[in-house]
């Protein structure tokens, strides 16, 4: 027999299909597991690496505890650049509880809703051109109150309108991982959302959520801060 030592391989999800990994790779899932569970908002990778070992690699770390999550109760899915634990889509049945509204979101901020989200960054004066109707202040306030949307900054034209775009609450709200998988227009017809016949020149954009601001945008100022009653500029984190 032989004599030699031999590095102790750990399965990091014992029942699950044959696979093992390094007891450092272990530790550092370990690591990762806990950070994401613990944390009430889906958590980014930058904020993850933070807390690992220097010069771990955080993409096949992901990857294996996705994996390994993937046949259990609840998921390890991606939210925007973020992660977090979800219940498995087969068993969200089993957890819905009725409950009664305090206020339900009227068609017109649905209609607002959906605008933000596939023609973002947009303001207010495009919205309502894009509507064909006045837009309340009121609406865009139930919308920011929801945490759906925000303030991203200001337009580079006269009057210096606010620009909105949606937020990460906005993809884990839909179940989404990146704004691009909102429904194209094939799916909305499928769900009965658009008419089949649609006008030649109707076209559906391209969402975009990058958290750069555009070229035509500035910065939401202190003063502006001020002005809209935020505490930080929306998007930024407290220091």
């Amino acid at each position: 027999m032989a004599q030699g030592t031999e590095a102790k391989i750990l399965p990091f999800n014992p029942g699950a299909e044959e696979r093992t990994i390094g007891r450092e790779m272990q530790e550092q899932m370990r690591i990762v597991e806990a950070i994401v569970f613990a944390s009430s908002e889906p958590v980014s990778e930058k904020a993850i690496i933070d807390r690992l070992p220097e010069g771990a690699d955080i993409a096949p770390l992901l990857e294996e505890l996705q994996r390994a999550y993937s046949t259990r109760g609840v998921n390890l899915v991606k939210v925007g650049d973020c992660w977090a634990f979800r219940t498995a889509d087969d068993l969200g049945f089993l957890l819905q509880r009725e409950a009664v509204e305090s206020k339900k979101l009227s068609r017109a901020a649905l209609e607002v809703m959906a605008i933000i989200a596939y023609h973002q960054p947009v303001t207010r004066a495009e919205i309502e051109e894009i509507r064909g109707v006045a837009t309340s202040k009121g609406t865009l306030d139930v919308l920011l109150e929801t945490g759906w949307i925000r303030m991203r900054g200001r337009r580079k034209t006269p009057g210096r309108p606010v620009t909105y775009g949606t937020t990460l609450e906005f993809l884990d709200q839909f179940g989404l991982e990146e704004l691009k998988d909102l429904p194209g227009m094939e799916e909305l017809k499928g769900a009965g959302l658009l008419r089949s016949e649609v006008p030649a020149n109707f076209v559906i954009p391209v969402p975009n959520d990058s958290p750069e601001l555009g070229e035509d945008e500035d910065p939401l100022t202190v003063d502006d801060i001020e002005e809209l009653g935020l505490l930080t500029p929306m998007g930024e984190e407290e220091g």
